[in-house]
């Protein structure tokens, strides 16, 4: 086996073919080598298909076989798209065109639109959910906020499927389409949203693919000047192609068949956005020539993680299924994955910050540690007891890096720098370049060490410490390297969104993590309901959960996890279950089928209690509380309140104080939820103070004399430590 390496974000450019092929296995070379007609790639996760593909373009490039203008590599995501520019660039292919289905047609939309169809293009709507509540306000339709989410889904649902407004319900029948509202109602909210952006000459994301369908089906002489200039197409995560995307794709290819496919059918994870994997299982009935090139070794994950994943696939059932791949770990032996079970779901997220803080202690960075969860709900309990264990930690999907304030300050700080050069008494006797990045990021607020805490300081200072660490890679790849040099390499990323690793643990809902990789892994919340989903009802929806499950075992590289609460809220009935796509792969559980009972095994015991007690109900109208922040408060949000409210805005004064005095943010003293609850309870000892949701073992020792104080109507500091 080969062991993985992590390598530079930097590799020497390859000024020759023959060097772009060094360092590819014998299956990926295929797939470089392999540059006239239809090609399919069936690559599986961690087998290196980015790698593969982009050492592709560049050989065709520097063999001379491919122009570098005339090649159009499509992927799905922006930062997939700037990440396959960055490694283009560096093969010495760095005019080759990589962007997104909407980014490649908005292009094309732009330039030809005055052509086509005269005038201005229609501006472009960024957050269609406004104009949906507008359009259900006018259908005298009230929307609550998930609905209007979820209603805002099914028309893009419908778009990319190319349905118009009339056919949404008997599209929506035939797809098996749970929908949030009645199938009328939502056609009716549809046609009244196509004509608000109509009547405003606005159009969507969905708008951009549809009108460059219909310019290139309409204006042959546009479609020819396109094919002119695009010759080779290769398309990344072909498995979640849509019927629209791939409509355009067949208008550019025209008659043509120079095309590269990548894909894994076991990732599908996107059907219900319109993603299908039939364009890739039925790519050699479309093209009986196609070259077939099958990518299996992963070099991602150890033996450990990968036994586990395929595990995972030989359970599943379905088309995808037929087609699924048998990974090979080419990493040296690691630790089995551990499997914890915890009394509810506090207990689960305190759990796993003390496993976050255990690694970080033992070398593991924080930003190569992620905590998958399902659903962007379950995102803030794990927050929170992050927060308290002092962890670091970024929400993926947050601000672009580039667009941060305080990396756009210190370009500039550095841009004006390399200006200067030997007149910046900053940069005095510094001659190495890590060293006066550091100097000049010094005068924006990076220091050596990080700061105490969590929050929006330690956010900022770990934008700059990618920074310095990025210079610090530059350096080593490009020896001799100016600060000049280096301001170019920044404007590329940015113009490439190719940002730098941020050291702070990622939280993520497992959809969000697709395409992303760490040496630690914890995937949360493994419980039937929640994996599979509840409303994953036909077989296929329960086998896309499955598949949403190997997308989230195969992030790991070294270390996984993958833990589940009993119960929601502590005291509640312990009537969860484990996933039952764990069964017969966790210790001491029973394969699917067995009539052997599938709980038990050695999963951690720690503070496993099942409780006999009921669900949590609110104390004002009796209902059962599921949401977390209703849980802090124990009553529902639209209960009547009997909170004293002088005695909140006095313990969020305090907790100004304390997030002042650490460096962190007032979340990470209390949230306002549990201060709310606090001032609702008014406990008078600190076992009352204790049983407050957010209040933890190691918060109480901290903050509960100060606190108990309060609400006994004195001063901070001056109730006795001991009596909490």
């Amino acid at each position: 086996m080969t062991a993985a390496t992590h390598s530079s974000s930097f590799t020497p450019g390859a000024d020759t073919a023959d060097a772009v092929l060094l360092g590819l296995d014998p299956e990926q070379r295929e797939v470089a080598t392999t540059l006239r007609g239809p090609v399919c790639v069936l690559a599986g996760a961690g087998t290196g298909k980015t790698r593969a593909i982009t050492h592709r373009i560049a050989y065709g490039v520097q063999s001379g076989q491919l122009m570098p203008a005339s090649v159009l590599a499509v992927t799905f995501t922006n930062r997939a798209a700037g990440e396959m520019r960055g490694r283009l660039r560096e093969l010495g292919a760095g005019g080759v065109q990589a962007r997104t289905f909407h980014s490649a047609a908005l292009r094309q939309l732009q330039y030809f639109w005055p052509k086509a169809v005269g005038g201005d293009v229609p501006r472009l709507l960024e957050r269609k959910i406004q104009f949906v509540a507008e359009a259900g306000s006018r259908c005298r339709i009230r929307l609550d906020r998930g609905e209007l989410r979820d209603v805002t889904g099914e028309i893009e649902w419908a778009k990319v499927t190319q349905t118009v407004p009339a056919d949404y319900p008997a599209a929506a029948v035939k797809a098996g389409r749970e929908a949030p509202r009645d199938l009328a109602e939502i056609a009716q909210i549809y046609g009244t949203y196509e004509q608000l952006k109509r009547d405003r000459n606005m159009i969507d994301f969905e708008d951009v693919l549809l009108l460059t369908v219909g310019i290139l089906q309409d204006r042959h002489d546009i479609a020819e000047q396109i094919r002119s200039q695009y010759q080779h197409f290769v398309v990344d995560e072909y498995q979640d192609v849509s019927p629209l995307q791939q409509r355009l794709l067949d208008l550019w290819l025209g008659e043509r068949d120079s095309l590269c496919v990548v894909g894994d059918a076991s990732q599908t994870i996107y059907s219900f956005t319109g993603a299908t994997p039939d364009h890739l299982l039925n790519f050699r009935t479309k093209y009986p020539q196609a070259a077939l090139v099958k990518l299996v070794r992963d070099y991602r994950s150890t033996p450990q993680v990968v036994h586990l994943a395929n595990g995972l696939l030989n359970q599943a059932r379905g088309r995808a299924a037929e087609h699924r791949l048998e990974l090979v770990s080419q990493r040296e032996t690691g630790p089995d994955p551990v499997y914890a079970e915890y009394p509810d779901e506090p207990a689960e997220a305190e759990g796993i910050a003390r496993r976050v803080r255990d690694l970080i202690a033992a070398g593991v960075p924080a930003g190569e540690i992620a905590v998958l969860f399902r659903i962007n709900a379950q995102s803030e309990v794990y927050e929170q007891a992050l927060a308290d264990a002092g962890v670091p930690y970024q929400l993926r999907g947050a601000e672009r890096f580039f667009e941060r304030a305080e990396v756009q300050k210190a370009i500039m700080a550095l841009r004006g720098a390399a200006r200067s050069g030997g007149n910046d008494a900053l940069l005095d006797d510094v001659v190495e370049l890590g060293a006066q990045v550091r100097a000049v990021l010094s005068s924006t607020g990076w220091t050596s060490e990080p700061p105490t805490g969590s929050g929006a300081v330690r956010d900022q200072w770990e934008s700059l410490a990618a920074l310095v660490r990025l210079a610090e890679d530059f350096a080593r790849a490009r020896p001799g390297a100016t600060l000049a040099d280096l301001t170019i390499e920044l404007e590329e990323r940015k113009a490439a969104q190719h940002a730098p690793t941020v050291q702070g643990v990622t939280l993520a809902s497992l959809h969000a993590a697709k395409g992303l990789e760490w040496d630690a892994v914890f995937l949360v919340g493994l419980t039937d309901g929640m994996m599979p989903i509840t409303y994953a009802k036909t077989d296929e929806q329960v086998e896309e959960e499955r598949r949403l499950l190997y997308v989230g075992v195969t992030r790991a590289r070294l270390h996984l996890t993958l833990s589940w609460a009993l119960s929601r809220a502590p005291g509640g009935r312990g009537s969860r279950r484990p996933s039952r796509f764990l069964n017969g792969l966790r210790p001491g559980s029973a394969a699917p089928g067995s009539a052997v009972g599938a709980a038990g095994g050695p999963a951690e015991r720690g503070a496993r209690k099942r409780g006999r007690r009921g669900p949590v109900l609110c104390r004002v109208c009796g209902k059962t509380l599921t949401e977390a922040g209703e849980l802090k408060l124990m009553r529902c949000e639209d209960c009547p309140s009997d909170m004293d409210e002088g005695l909140y805005e006095r313990l969020r004064d305090w907790r100004a104080v304390q997030a002042k005095e650490q460096g962190m943010p007032g979340y990470c003293v209390f949230t306002d939820k549990t201060l709310m609850a606090i001032a609702e309870a008014t406990p008078a000892e600190a076992g009352e103070l204790a049983m407050i949701s957010g209040v933890g073992a190691r918060k109480l020792e901290r903050y509960g004399a100060d606190v108990l104080a309060i609400c006994a109507g004195g001063e901070p500091g001056a109730a006795d430590p001991d009596d909490a």
